[in-house]
């Protein structure tokens, strides 16, 4: 990514990622759509409570990754072999032992967190059922992620995409199989998604150790180099956080969702579920923008990381934008995806109006953050977002509904309060550190 056309080189890159995240997304998006048709809404509001949970151990691991692959793309752009291959194996070393430790300690807590989500009776068993399964099962999407974010830092994403789409057609047919031949319920929806999600951690393992490149994965090399883990964590332990304390604050919210009933709460899991679909081009183009970032840093190319920076930024926000008003047209339409039920369908399409139109804002933060991330500083974007996706969010939430009025819309305007506020700081501390950069040269 240190040569040729910038806007071609960010779209080839992130263009295999993005399809590569949307068949990732249908893992989930499947077990919604079979359960909340062929199940209930219970079932279907079980489902979407539960996301936030899983997606804050998936996201910490997706932090991780990327401090992970800023080290390995930089020392791949400075053509250092020796020091990559130490931080492969570093980079596994670490996501074999934190597997272990986020399955254990994911299926002790399921109860706990689901009693601080404040889940209703109705919809705790299946909620339940579902997250432990899941929970026990983690480590195989957790190894996939790493062991792709390896693949991504030396610029391969077209063969994770390959794994992900057999996977996700696996996946498809396991939960109809399981939930509709054998009618398993939640719990066949739940066994689908971790069977499938294994077998993609196997395949991508699998081309790590059997291919002669330099990106090999050697088991008998396995090992922790101290000096790469410590940079590794502190470009990737700040996102890692950050996302994990913004999946935590997001359970918080969804308590509040979860005060209004059954029929809101699977209201707000169809419109996650899209709002996911949106957030898709955003997540894509972040990890291209961090990858061509710290390439470009490793090879001395300041001036086209800043122009790749630019770029990123632009087109991410033009394509959000794009997306976020076909949804808005068609908002009724794509609940009716996920259910039949005319209530639940009313406050899908509620959020989605409320809150979609602005995403744009994250398109920007979320892609300025990236290419902070691939400059080696992953501080800033943490404490911005942590102030304003978690402080400044719950401060809100509480004011909101405790002295004005609890309703949905309150509870959802909670989100683009924190992303447009976000969007406002990083541009301004972006600029700041932009001057420091150049000072230093």
């Amino acid at each position: 990514m240190t040569e040729g056309n910038i806007l071609g080189q960010l779209v080839l890159f992130a263009l295999p990622l993005l399809l590569g995240n949307v068949f990732q997304l249908l893992y989930n998006m499947v077990d919604t759509i079979v359960v909340g048709n062929f199940v209930g809404k219970e079932a279907l509001a079980a489902v979407g409570s539960t996301t936030m949970i899983t997606n804050m151990v998936v996201f910490f691991f997706n932090g991780l990754s990327i401090g992970a692959g800023v080290v390995i793309s930089r020392l791949f752009g400075a053509k250092d072999y020796s020091r990559m291959h130490d931080a492969i194996e570093t980079t596994m070393a670490l996501t074999f032992s934190l597997s272990v430790v986020f399955t254990i300690l994911g299926v002790i807590f399921v109860q706990p967190l689901l009693n601080l989500m404040a889940t209703p009776d109705d919809v705790m068993p299946d909620a339940k059922t579902y997250l432990r399964i899941y929970m026990a099962g983690i480590s195989g999407i957790m190894i996939y992620n790493m062991a792709s974010g390896i693949l991504r830092a030396v610029g391969d994403t077209k063969r994770p995409l390959y794994f992900l789409i057999l996977t996700s057609v696996l996946n498809i047919a396991l939960d109809l199989i399981f939930v509709l031949l054998f009618g398993m319920g939640i719990f066949g929806a739940a066994l689908a998604t971790v069977i499938s999600q294994f077998i993609s951690a196997i395949l991508v393992i699998a081309l790590l150790t059997s291919t002669d490149d330099v990106y090999k994965f050697v088991w008998g090399d396995l090992h922790f180099d101290k000096l790469l883990l410590s940079q590794m964590c502190r470009l990737g332990l700040p996102a890692a956080l950050q996302a994990t304390i913004t999946g935590l604050s997001n359970t918080f919210v969804q308590s509040y969702v979860n005060h209004f009933g059954s029929s809101v709460m699977a209201g707000w899991s169809c419109y996650n579920k899209l709002d996911q679909f949106i957030f898709l081009p955003i997540t894509s183009m972040t990890h291209s923008t961090t990858t061509f970032v710290s390439q470009n840093i490793g090879a001395n190319k300041d001036k086209r990381a800043r122009e790749g920076t630019r770029i990123a930024i632009w087109g991410t926000a033009v394509v959000v934008s794009l997306i976020a008003l076909i949804l808005i047209v068609f908002s009724n339409q794509a609940n009716g995806i996920f259910t039949k039920d005319k209530e639940v369908i009313y406050y899908g399409s509620l959020f989605i109006r409320v809150n979609t139109g602005f995403l744009v804002a994250n398109a920007i933060n979320h892609t300025l953050a990236g290419a902070m991330r691939g400059r080696g500083d992953s501080s800033g974007p943490m404490l911005i977002m942590l102030a304003t996706f978690v402080i400044t969010r719950q401060a809100y939430l509480f004011i909101a509904t405790h002295f004005f009025a609890n309703t949905p819309v309150v509870v959802a305007l909670g989100y683009p309060l924190g992303w447009v506020l976000c969007c406002i700081i990083e541009i301004m501390y972006y600029r700041t550190k932009h001057k420091y950069w150049q000072s230093e040269r």
